[in-house]
């Protein structure tokens, strides 16, 4: 069910606010383009700064909008484990496909911690849930034998890995089972995560170029690897640049260049640097976006 490419979906604003009808506008485009999937509100759809109620319209909208054409992974990871249920719960009730929940961040909880967290919001409702392991942001990593006991959990399906470490494939199919499913949370090494055994990717670039992000991770699920490598050739520029600075806020820049929403973003991320303006259109150009 969850393969292929799935645009981190940015949120839109206008003047602070919500801008739905644009949110509602990427999401016809997006699926026009051939992305495979959604995942709003998580870190790209700046979940940090948005309210709850805003997190729970931002999914609700995007459930509505897409009326089942493909999956929507809803972002519902809290470093409160009562409010993660909250957030699980609401995701559940409105119609999401499944919850991507982060291991929780800055308490730094043990790895006994981590199965209690994650089994507390399995046991909360009947969605599947994909775990998001990033420990560049919430410092805690979860180990693959960590992994394996809660793929053990009916409904623990799959993880976003965003370690960088190509070899954790290998490691959680041995643990969690080849069945498991295993989704890039890197667009740079997407390429060698699905060589190893990996089936898709949660993409930030994916808001800019998705049907290129697309047509690379179905060239990478049929094997052909040398049609794969021309994709991230033209692709990998574009990759860097946009997380020269914060990765949403160069997609935003990015997406404002093709006129698809306003680059604003909400403090304390602020906009780009010129210099990193200047990347960012260089590689859009290499991929062939402008």
């Amino acid at each position: 069910m969850f393969k292929g490419s799935f645009p981190a979906l940015v949120t839109p604003f206008k003047n602070g606010e919500l801008d739905l009808e644009t949110l509602k506008k990427l999401i016809e485009w997006h699926i026009g383009e051939g992305s495979d999937g959604f995942v709003p509100v998580g870190t790209t759809g700046e979940s940090p700064t948005l309210t709850h109620r805003e997190h729970e319209t931002v999914v609700e909208e995007v459930v509505k909008a897409v009326a089942g054409r493909v999956p929507v992974i809803a972002g519902a990871g809290s470093n409160n484990t009562l409010e993660g249920i909250r957030l699980i719960q609401h995701a559940e009730k409105v119609g999401a496909d499944a919850a991507l929940v982060v291991t929780p961040y800055y308490n730094k909880p043990t790895q006994r911690g981590l199965i209690a967290h994650f089994t507390a919001l399995h046991d909360c409702c009947d969605l599947p849930i994909i775990i998001y392991n990033i420990p560049g942001r919430s410092v805690v990593d979860m180990t693959p034998e960590t992994m394996g006991e809660l793929a053990q959990l009916p409904r623990i399906v799959g993880v976003k890995d965003a370690t960088g470490d190509l070899a954790r494939v290998s490691q959680q199919r041995a643990t969690c089972g080849a069945d498991f499913c295993q989704l890039s949370g890197e667009d740079a090494t997407a390429l060698g995560f699905n060589a190893h055994g990996g089936v898709g990717c949660i993409s930030v670039t994916a808001n800019v170029a998705p049907r290129l992000c697309a047509e690379f991770q179905a060239a990478t699920l049929a094997g052909d690897y040398a049609k794969a490598l021309d994709y991230q050739d033209r692709l990998m520029p574009l990759h860097e640049a946009i997380f020269i600075e914060p990765g949403l806020v160069g997609a935003k820049y990015a997406m404002a260049k093709l006129d698809l929403c306003s680059e604003e973003v909400r403090l304390p991320l602020t906009g780009l640097q010129d210099s990193t303006k200047a990347k960012i259109d260089a590689a859009m150009a290499h991929a062939g976006l402008i």
